[in-house]
């Protein structure tokens, strides 16, 4: 049932995470663990389901990440991704932005962990895909280790056997989603210490990782690590995952060869009636910290909203890049001459 590798995964992140990005990510990294953005209980029985679970089978391994605290419905919406083909179930009890909680899902639930047991035990119960759960260290004052312990133990008697932990607690109250991720301190030695304490358990951890390096360092400790905003900001970083974390040899992509194999996506995506701007939203990371950065992010930027942009765009931000790397080139050469 639990064969998904899970050493290396990217996190859903609310309002960035989507199939554009997902299929854009999966050509860096063949094994890594993508998620969907969370997409609540209702919004599957009740709502467009082609809208919000269709996705394209160049994503996979892919998770769908769920929001609710009904284990009758979040077992049929399991049921349903099962259907529609992921390769895991997640349970959304870490985030804390006021919307979520007004729904009852989210980190709210970590007051309720016999709640999230049932929730997750009639999951696990409705497929034979794996379950998992997302959490956090601890909400507002509930924030001990030995409340965190509880609070794993509890979810354990479901059957869950994966937990993926972000390291900060989260404050229901007063702080906003990315004060959230900011302000509360991190505790990566908690998050070991569950996995010390339940090593049956497949531990990942999630937090403020931002390099491949920092990964490495934990996976001495845990099972996996779950890599969020770094990727989005800067998704070149997981063209080395599969060497580092799989032993999987095959040639890394440079950017341009990442370009070109998006480019018969994006172009569906306009022939289907999409926006350019849907899509280049999440490229605009790719050549960060290289020469013509900001000539690609400006290119793209000023000119993939206007009305019928194409991938024109593209192609002219490709070219800014290639000359301004032109230019480095010549001075570089101009220096080593005058010297």
């Amino acid at each position: 049932m639990n064969n998904i590798e899970r050493k290396f995964s990217v996190a859903p992140l609310l309002d960035w995470t989507d199939r554009a990005n997902n299929y854009f990510l999966r050509i860096f990294s063949k094994h890594a663990l993508l998620y969907t953005e969370m997409v609540t209980a209702g919004a599957i029985i009740h709502g467009d389901k082609p809208r919000h679970l269709d996705f394209d089978p160049a994503e996979q391994p892919l998770a769908i990440q769920l929001g609710g605290s009904d284990p009758a419905d979040l077992a049929k919406c399991a049921r349903i991704a099962e259907q529609w083909g992921y390769s895991e179930i997640n349970l959304n009890v870490g985030c804390p932005s006021d919307r979520v909680q007004s729904g009852k899902f989210g980190a709210c639930l970590m007051a309720e962990p016999e709640l999230v047991r049932d929730c997750i035990k009639a999951m696990i119960g409705a497929v034979s895909i794996p379950v998992s759960v997302k959490t956090r260290i601890g909400i507002d004052r509930q924030d001990s280790f030995d409340e965190l312990h509880k609070f794993v133990s509890v979810v354990q008697q479901s059957g869950c056997e994966i937990f993926i932990i972000h390291a900060r607690k989260a404050w229901l109250d007063g702080l906003s989603p990315k004060q959230n991720r900011e302000i509360p301190p991190l505790c990566y030695d908690r998050v070991y210490k569950i996995k010390e304490q339940f090593p049956e358990l497949q531990v990942i951890i999630n937090g403020g990782i931002t390099t491949l390096d920092e990964a490495e360092f934990h996976l001495q400790y845990v099972d996996g690590v779950m890599i969020g905003r770094e990727a989005y900001q800067n998704p070149y970083l997981l063209v080395d995952v599969d060497q580092r974390f799989y032993q999987d040899e095959h040639p890394k992509p440079s950017r341009e060869e990442i370009i070109a194999g998006l480019m018969s996506y994006i172009s569906k995506h306009l022939a289907n009636g999409g926006k350019l701007g849907q899509i280049s939203r999440h490229i605009l990371g790719l050549y960060q910290s290289v020469p013509g950065a900001k000539y690609w992010r400006r290119t793209i930027s000023e000119q993939a909203h206007i009305e019928g942009a194409g991938i024109e765009v593209i192609e002219r931000a490709l070219a800014a890049v290639q000359e301004q790397s032109e230019r480095m080139k010549n001075r570089l050469v101009k220096m080593t001459k005058d010297s």
